[in-house]
């Protein structure tokens, strides 16, 4: 029963991303959230707190504002220490140059009596580097900006 209510969870977490509701993804993450999504673009690095994660997501949803995720989602652990494994496909129709965004990729989070300590996004960091080069190009400077870090 446990892990149905975390996959419920993790799905409306997933939604939330869609629906640009950042507010109700960090309301589910931990002061001391470690997010890490792969690359040296102006999606990439890692961030060490909750204060770093919303201009994180802001960022996200300025760069890719038709982003939609469909997600398949596994959940093994207890409440005080629970990995939830989500495959997913990426989809965004807004890339400046009129191509079509795709790309796959597996997040491994770990939770921790409901909270979210840790979210491991590994995607294929190669198609987002050609996304925002791309952008880029087509004059969205904040594409070209580094790494939001904390």
């Amino acid at each position: 029963m446990y892990n149905l209510i975390v996959a419920r969870i993790s799905k409306k977490n997933f939604e939330a991303v869609n629906n640009k509701d950042y507010d109700a993804i960090l309301e589910q993450c931990d002061a001391r959230i470690h997010h890490r999504f792969g690359g040296s673009h102006a999606l990439g690095g890692e961030r060490h707190s909750r204060e770093v994660l919303p201009r994180w997501f802001q960022r996200l949803g300025r760069l890719s504002p038709e982003l939609k995720l469909t997600i398949y989602i596994w959940v093994k652990g207890w409440p005080n220490d629970t990995t939830v494994i989500i495959r997913w496909t990426a989809t965004d129709r807004d890339n400046p140059n009129g191509s079509p965004y795709r790309n796959h990729g597996v997040h491994v989070i770990r939770m921790k009596w409901f909270k979210v300590v840790d979210i491991d996004a590994n995607e294929d960091s190669v198609a987002v580097a050609q996304s925002m080069k791309i952008k880029l190009n087509a004059g969205w400077e904040e594409a070209g900006l580094p790494p939001l870090t904390s």
